[in-house]
């Protein structure tokens, strides 16, 4: 089996991934990032969600995080140069209801994200099509990761590692403490529908229709509908299909990507034969993957839990700072509202750099939703603009690390949180 040496290995290329590899390299770090997929970007484009959720505080339109987040935005051309707050995005691409906005076009942040990649080349690579498969732990550090991809199996020695996988994966493998909510929350196949012509009793039919369809047995389950008309006037992008299942299980992940097709099949068809303005309209494509929005998350040095959220608790080692509401989808059908409970909407709050810090490893970071949080806390926590700001935290701390010739896992976070601001990233002030 070959082996590849690095500083920092970035394990999935998603919205923390992408955000911890830049944020790597930018500081110094020889660091090389493994996706799944042909790209990177995540839920953004292996899923079809065109939104940075997390990015606004809802009540009063500022921005909460900066950084490689707000970048992105303004090299797609989305955010004004200097942009502070919602009143300097496009008014188009606002959702003012969320409290969040969506990007145009899924393809071009594919482009970017291997543009800026490229861009980093003398100190970043990536391996697409590449899959972390074990870890090799001696003496309470990860020692190499094994992906597979088209070389077949590799050993990646790294003197730091970020699991930015979504699930946790090199933590839970490597050992350290996880936990997962119960019931898990359910999975979501986004699709996009062409040519319709939206009239004013399309929504509310498109609502009836799936009610008779699960009560007759052809829908198993949904939720909303949502009908988001982001990509064209006459181009319906859909949330609807819910499908419980546990994306760290290989059968039941499967079953779900098959039962998400089907769904969203069956949605379009019900839709095309009975709701006014889709007479007309053509299925144009699912999502890559099914969406995942809970499975593992690591238990850190620190938890965030829903009373910090509740409280607005602050930390001297904060790294990121959230903003979005607790939306826990729930296992079955629900109709109008997507979520359950009350929605609570917190005040912008402090994420620790210790709920990137799991037990046991002590040159590992995890980024993303699978960060250190309880199942509450997580469901505002696990969005893409935050899980963004989370894996620059990551990548800044493991490259400072290096620097310093010290672990990610006693690297003081004050330190962390002042590299942030000196790149204008790092958690939300009012200064």
């Amino acid at each position: 089996m070959k082996t590849i040496q690095t500083d920092v290995l970035i394990c999935g290329g998603g919205c923390a991934g992408i955000a911890a590899a830049l944020s790597s390299a930018r500081n110094g770090a020889q660091t090389l990032l493994i996706e799944r997929a042909g790209f990177s970007g995540g839920i953004i484009t292996t899923v079809g969600l065109p939104y940075f959720d997390g990015l606004i505080d809802k009540p009063s339109g500022r921005f909460v995080v900066k950084g490689i987040a707000l970048e992105l935005l303004q090299r797609l051309g989305i955010a004004k140069p200097g942009a502070k707050s919602i009143d300097d995005l496009p008014p188009e691409l606002v959702t003012k209801y969320w409290g969040s906005m969506w990007i145009p076009n899924v393809e071009h942040f594919k482009v970017l994200t291997d543009e800026l990649i490229l861009q980093h080349k003398d100190k970043l690579s990536v391996l697409y099509h590449s899959v972390a498969c074990d870890v090799e732990v001696k003496e309470g550090r990860v020692a190499a990761v094994i992906i597979a991809n088209k070389d077949g199996l590799t050993r990646v020695e790294a003197k730091q590692v970020i699991d930015c996988t979504g699930d946790g994966d090199i933590a839970h493998w490597a050992g350290c403490p996880t936990i997962s909510s119960k019931p898990l929350m359910p999975l979501t196949m986004h699709f996009r529908i062409g040519n319709v012509v939206p009239v004013k009793e399309t929504k509310e039919t498109a609502k009836k229709v799936l009610i008779e369809a699960h009560k007759e047995g052809r829908l198993v389950n949904f939720y909303g509908p949502g009908l988001i008309f982001a990509f064209a006037m006459d181009e319906c992008y859909v949330h609807a299909t819910r499908v419980p299942a546990d994306a760290t299980n290989a059968a039941d992940f499967t079953r779900a990507e098959i039962q998400g097709r089907k769904d969203a099949w069956t949605i379009f068809n019900e839709w095309k034969a009975k709701v006014p303005g889709f007479e007309n309209s053509y299925y144009i494509m699912s999502g890559p993957f099914i969406g995942v929005r809970d499975t593992r998350r690591i238990v850190g040095l620190n938890v965030l839990t829903l009373e910090d959220l509740q409280k607005t608790t602050r930390h001297d080692d904060a790294v990121a700072t959230g903003c979005w509401f607790l939306d826990i989808h729930p296992p079955e059908v629900s109709v109008d509202k997507p979520f359950t409970g009350s929605g609570f909407q917190p005040k912008p709050y402090d994420i620790s750099y210790r709920t990137l810090v799991p037990q046991k490893v002590s040159n590992l970071l995890v980024a993303g939703r699978c960060h250190s949080a309880s199942s509450e806390a997580s469901a505002s926590s696990r969005v893409t603009a935050t899980a963004m700001a989370l894996g620059e935290a990551a990548g800044t701390a493991a490259a400072l690390a290096m620097k310093e010739k010290s672990e990610v896992s006693t690297f003081d976070g004050v330190k962390v949180r002042e590299a942030l601001a000196n790149q204008n990233g790092g958690p939300f002030s009012d200064a």
